[in-house]
């Protein structure tokens, strides 16, 4: 049997056998000892007809049936032993999903109760793992149905996709954000799309992104997810949507065309498909590339106590990266980990990846904990950057040129591997995050720390052939304090969570500035707004690849939630409406100087040596930084003067950076000749090519929490001022 060309190759595909149009079923499940493939009519509770699949070698087992075609409904059932303490948790009453299911029809609201073992209450499960008993119970009528997809026909409307664009890897700008939270209350968009894809592709929403000059957006977890027992119980959903239930297939909560329900039908699957593409169409159009953030790392089916949906029931022990007793390890703080030694694992992160490049177009993944995805059970579980999954995609035919990035840790043992990936990869990184923060609220940052993280993390990324662009760097991230509330609240409030304000990070690097949360004093908002601005510029400024939170560039605030995972209300919905224009246009500026500069975005190492070194660090008083300055905590004023070209060309300018976040006055000794400046963000001042701006010669005065951008031209045969 063969599958269209590019297609994954197990799951459910249209065939021809003997003259015959039908489907073949292809399912891994080697540990299994039958099992079968049940087909229903649209709406059915229970299934009218079921086909037992056959051996075909390799843990695969495989039939094709007849008469059936693309739209066809079906689940599977998986025989074999119950034994959880060797992990065997197979129980043939329950329906599951196929891991390789291109569409899925029916409600999701309630999956996390559908445990495969007898439960009287599974929201409140009191006994023991190894106690559990298959619970008999034929549970099709409250299961999901996976169904037939036309897999040709999706990789040719995937092909009509308007190509990536063409964007340097120095000019990237990503910009992070959530579907639904990004445009739910925006009033441009017209109520029925609001929160949907559809409104992701609204011209109002493309041309903020536009003017933003944001090249790359990095869309939360799109993939069909679930919401935990947990939230059930509190009356909350997974809003974040780290909880995967389909790899393939586009969450229809953020679709237009099912008005955000799950679907009914075939035909309504096929609709957030389109809407899907029609987003990516017309961004890539737009000059911007979608990248998703995609969740590999665990499944939707958590600890034992959870439910038993598709992966578990076909085999939990070769699914999963197993420890002791039958209880998967929990390297993702979630109650399980994927088994990413396991070669069929790893070919389902494979096929999903592919198909979401070549049946939807997007152009690069983020990956959720990625470190469990090296993790190699050859090694203990230990991490390993060359893992057979990482090297895979780095050498793969139809991934090798998709941005791949990395959030470098997990929660298992020795689960921090910042700067640990290989060339190719690019690494949130939060050394930046919390250098930066900690330099400008009053953290004991020091100078030589945020030189550093300025310069890419030289001291973590300048190895093994890795770039500067590898570091993406983040003042903010979905996961914590948000701008508005890291410049406004000294302590996280998490209540709303309904964990007693337990939840989420407790070291935030985080300042009030005088006053906890929101406030009318007039001083606390000035000193608010300069951290603000000073941070946004440090980030715009500083080598490596920036990446910006949806909402900040608004003054969008959570109201101190630094975990908002749960909260899909106006928490997290961005008020477009109560936006501060002054800090939007702020931002928009820093993007276009950035553009203008290549000083600001330098692709290569610094190396600081030369008759003209390409940056020198220098004190206040103009002379170059001595040694014991750089961790000097009663200090906090760095310059940098930086002469470097366009991709290598001769510099025709050279560039004066200041950081000043010392709380008295100063005054800098400029180096020689006249100054333009083109930053000071005090003052929220950007000066773009062909607007007048101010000139420094000699001094400058330092006055409060600030960033400067100062050019000065070169001749270009000499790299020294005219």
């Amino acid at each position: 049997m063969t599958v269209p060309c590019d297609a994954p190759a197990l799951g459910a595909h249209l065939h021809v056998q003997g003259g015959e149009n039908g489907v073949h079923f292809s399912v891994w499940a080697p540990d299994a000892h039958g099992l079968d493939v049940c087909l229903f009519e649209p709406g059915a509770p229970v299934e009218h007809r079921r086909v037992a699949l056959q051996p075909a070698g390799d843990g695969v087992w495989s039939a094709f049936v007849p008469g059936i075609g693309a739209g066809q409904p079906y689940g599977l059932r998986a025989s074999g032993p119950w034994q959880p303490e060797a992990g065997h948790r197979f129980n043939p009453a329950h329906l599951l999903l196929d891991p390789w299911a291109l569409a899925l029809v029916g409600n999701t609201e309630h999956l996390a109760l559908q445990t495969g073992h007898a439960c009287a209450d599974p929201l409140h499960p009191t006994q023991a793992w190894n106690e559990h008993q298959p619970d008999p119970t034929d549970n099709a009528a409250h299961l999901p149905r996976c169904v037939v997809v036309d897999a040709q026909a999706e990789l040719a409307a995937g092909r009509a996709i308007a190509p990536r664009p063409a964007v340097a890897s120095d000019r990237v700008v990503i910009y992070e954000a959530h579907v639904k939270a990004l445009t739910r209350l925006h009033p441009l968009v017209p109520e029925h799309q609001r929160g949907t894809y559809a409104a992701l592709a609204h011209p109002a929403v493309v041309q903020h992104l536009q003017r933003l000059g944001i090249t790359t957006v990095c869309l939360l977890p799109v993939h069909q997810h679930i919401s935990e027992r947990h939230l059930i119980e509190r009356g909350l959903n997974n809003h974040w949507g780290y909880n995967t239930l389909n790899a393939f297939t586009p969450e229809p909560a953020y679709a237009a065309a099912t008005a955000g329900e799950d679907p009914v039908r075939a035909d309504d699957t096929a609709a957030v498909r389109a809407e899907f593409r029609r987003m990516v169409d017309t961004l890539h159009r737009a000059g911007i590339e979608v990248v998703l953030d995609v969740v590999f790392n665990h499944t939707a089916e958590s600890d034992l106590d959870g439910p038993t949906l598709s992966w578990r029931g076909l085999g939990q022990n070769r699914w999963y990266a197993m420890g002791e007793h039958g209880v998967p390890h929990n390297f993702t703080g979630t109650g399980n980990t994927l088994a990413f030694s396991e070669p069929r694992v790893q070919q389902w992160v494979l096929d999903s990846l592919r198909w979401w490049v070549q049946a939807f177009g997007v152009d690069g993944f983020r990956f959720d904990l990625a470190v469990s995805l090296g993790r190699d059970a050859a090694l203990g579980h230990a991490f390993n950057p060359r893992s057979a999954l990482l090297s895979a995609m780095a050498h793969d035919p139809v991934l090798r040129n998709v941005r791949l990035i990395a959030e470098p840790w997990d929660v298992g043992p020795n689960g921090y591997q910042l700067g640990g990936f290989e060339a190719g990869w690019l690494e949130w990184n939060d050394r930046f995050r919390d250098g930066v923060r900690a330099f400008w609220l009053g953290h004991h940052g020091t100078r030589g720390e945020l030189a550093t993280r300025l310069c890419a993390s030289g001291d973590v990324f300048h190895q093994r052939g890795r770039r500067p662009v590898a570091s993406v760097n983040m003042v903010t991230a979905h996961d914590g304090f948000n701008l508005a509330d890291l410049t406004a609240y000294q302590h996280k409030h998490n209540a709303a969570n309904g964990e007693n304000n337990h939840d989420g990070h407790g070291h935030n690097l985080s300042a009030n500035g005088g006053v906890e949360g929101a406030t009318d004093d007039p001083v606390v908002l000035h000193r608010r707004g300069q951290w603000r601005r000073a941070l946004l510029a440090t980030l715009f400024c500083a080598q490596g690849t920036p990446q910006l939170l949806a909402g900040d560039e608004l003054g969008h605030s959570q109201h101190g939630n630094n975990n908002s995972y749960c909260q899909d209300n106006a928490t997290t919905w961005l008020d477009w409406t109560r936006a501060d224009a002054e800090l939007t246009d702020f931002v928009a500026r820093l993007a276009a100087l950035r553009r203008q500069h290549p000083g600001l975005r330098h692709a290569r190492w610094f190396e600081g040596t030369g008759n003209v070194p390409d940056i020198a660090w220098l004190d206040t008083d103009g002379q170059p930084l001595r040694p014991d300055a750089w961790q000097a905590r009663d200090r906090h004023t760095l310059t940098a003067l930086v002469t470097v070209g366009e991709g290598g060309a001769p510099p025709r300018e050279r560039l004066l950076l200041v950081w000043h976040a010392d709380h008295g006055r100063a005054q800098l000794q400029l180096p020689p000749g006249d100054w333009g400046v083109l930053l000071n963000s005090a003052r929220a001042r950007v000066v773009l090519p062909g607007e007048a701006g101010d000139s420094a010669v000699g001094h400058l005065p330092l006055q409060e929490a600030s960033v400067w951008v100062l050019v000065q031209p070169l001749h270009a045969s000499s790299g020294h001022p005219p």
